[in-house]
């Protein structure tokens, strides 16, 4: 079988395989979050932290549930790494440094999980479990309930209450992500990935000097990694390592893994909403522009341009051979398009127009179908923006899941929206003019400035992929990201849960004659176009400066 259909039909078992799961999970997860029943072992913690998870909270007691856990996640993992060199099981390696240390610390609480060092020689198992992987289901956690408090906000009427963020937490990490990473860490164990606590082991010698491997429990970290699209490599190679993803099946699985919440909190938005059509028709936007993605990314990665490419049967070059051209191409649409930031494959090696298209993937706001709940969230702020336009060219006060989006609701959204491009563009302008920042650049020219915008970006709109040609690891970017890191997080949450807060308050507003059908697929069309142009007109010049200049050369 060639490499092309060995990709198409990769793409059709995964499109088949999240079909399956995603009513049962979309359901499960929906009564998961409006259930006043708490388990046993959720009693016990809610006793340990001093919670009353049946406190109804408005959303600035929310927030700050959000931020004040947070930041005490940031504080903790901050001082294991700074501990590490007298903690057991740190495997002889020595305290992080302060700036690497605050760069990790922020990076795997806001869900980024970008790295800017080498985790098989600098993390020990403490480390790497108590800390590393805890944040990933807790960071994970959290985005789904920000999210669910919105789409609280819209079900619920002249209340200002969302819920409980701490019983929101504990639901989505005891109910929903352990169960299912658990599932996930048997299979990739039953692939051959590891799972072990040992230490560092001699395998023999390479290029005169020895090679040395150290294990973990790699297995388990790898599944949480990307059920809750953290995407933190147990391994600097990260997903293209053969001991966190050895198989083409494995590698299909964790693309499933990635998807799988976040598409199928649709369907927990439209049952907690009280119209399955509204969670159908976000659903179509996600799987359209996902679907256009994936397939301009195969077509740009299998086009011949050449000989080399030919011979090759596509752009092999940073690519897996046991993946091939196909799965990898899958893979990094999937973790750009999420806020997810696992690589199976090195993304600086993509053709340009593949690369900008990883870049644009992060840009749309990583919306379709996006994070465990930032992707949600995400896009239902652009459902109001598409109502909002809607409404000037007909001249009616616009109106979303039977609630009016007036002045104050589109001014949250509108802020929300310019966070994360104000944050990229601002920083990368100070990068390409400052004289330091550009000496970290392995290439010059457009390729230079598109390993600079790829970073920003994937830090700002807490991705955590990295364009692999970038020295990351200097005061400057360990510092400047972990801001973009900090402030792409948590400031848009503010403007989610206000807008939540706001709706929630809002009495309903009777459906008549002119009001806009947003449960069509012409309302899906227009929600597909508003992101594409806010998009494009946001990121254009940069993106003309770098992968367009490049893959256009």
């Amino acid at each position: 079988m060639g490499p092309v259909p060995a990709g198409v039909l990769q793409l059709l078992a995964l499109i088949a395989a999240l079909a399956l799961a995603y009513v049962p999970l979309g359901n499960y997860m929906a009564r998961v979050y409006s259930s006043d029943k708490h388990w046993r072992v959720e009693k016990w913690i809610y006793k340990g932290i001093g919670a009353d998870p049946d406190t109804q909270m408005r959303w600035p007691a929310y927030l700050r549930g959000v931020l004040a856990f947070s930041v005490v996640g940031v504080l903790f993992l901050y001082l294991l790494q700074r501990l590490q060199g007298v903690l057991p099981g740190s495997l002889g390696f020595k305290s992080i440094d302060p700036d690497q240390a605050f760069n990790t610390a922020v990076s795997f609480v806001t869900n980024t999980n970008w790295q800017s060092y080498y985790g098989e020689q600098a993390m020990g198992h403490v480390v790497q479990t108590a800390g590393l992987a805890v944040q990933n289901f807790v960071s994970a956690a959290v985005g789904i309930a920000v999210a669910v408090a919105l789409v609280r906000g819209f079900a619920r009427s002249r209340t200002g209450e969302l819920g409980n963020f701490w019983s929101d937490l504990v639901r989505g990490t005891v109910r929903v992500l352990v169960p299912i990473a658990t599932i996930g860490a048997i299979v990739l164990v039953a692939c051959g990935a590891l799972q072990n606590f040992s230490g560092i082991h001699e395998v023999g010698q390479f290029m005169g000097g020895h090679q040395q491997w150290n294990g973990g429990a790699v297995a388990s970290q790898e599944a949480i990694k990307e059920l809750g699209t953290n995407g933190g490599g147990y391994f600097n190679a990260n997903s293209a390592h053969p001991f966190e993803n050895p198989t083409p099946f494995s590698n299909l699985w964790e693309i499933f893994l990635i998807l799988l919440i976040p598409f199928a909190l649709t369907r927990t938005f439209g049952l907690m909403v009280g119209s399955v059509k509204q969670g159908y028709a976000i659903l179509a936007t996600m799987a359209t522009i996902w679907l256009g993605f994936t397939a301009l990314m195969m077509w740009t990665e299998f086009a011949h341009h050449g000989p080399a490419f030919q011979i090759a049967g596509g752009a092999y070059e940073g690519k897996e051979v046991r993946f091939g051209v196909g799965g990898s191409s899958i893979f990094a649409v999937a973790t750009t398009l999420t806020s997810t930031g696992a690589v199976d494959s090195f993304h600086s090696s993509f053709t340009g127009l593949g690369g900008g298209i990883t870049m644009l993937g992060m840009m749309l706001g990583e919306i379709a179908p996006g994070g465990t709940g930032s992707g949600l969230y995400g896009m239902l702020i652009m459902a109001i923006i598409a109502v909002f336009i809607a409404g000037l060219m007909v001249g009616r006060t616009p109106e979303y899941l039977g609630k009016k989006i007036g002045s104050r609701e589109i001014k949250l959204a509108a802020c929300y929206i310019l966070v994360t491009p104000a944050l990229v563009l601002v920083f990368t302008a100070f990068a390409m003019a400052l004289p330091t920042p550009g000496n970290s650049m392995t290439n010059t020219g457009a390729h230079g400035f598109s390993e600079i915008l790829y970073a920003y970006t994937s830090a700002s709109n807490n991705n955590g992929s990295a364009f692999a040609g970038l020295n990351a690891d200097t005061q400057w970017f360990n510092t400047t990201l972990g801001l973009c890191m900090l402030l792409g997080r948590f400031v848009p949450m503010i403007f989610v849960l206000a807008l939540a807060g706001s709706l929630a308050e809002q009495k309903p507003v009777p459906a008549t004659a002119g009001t806009l059908r947003t449960d069509k697929p012409l309302y899906a069309g227009l929600l597909v176009g508003t992101i594409i142009i806010i998009t494009g007109l946001t990121y254009f010049p940069a993106l003309a400066l770098g992968p367009l200049a490049e893959g256009l050369a």
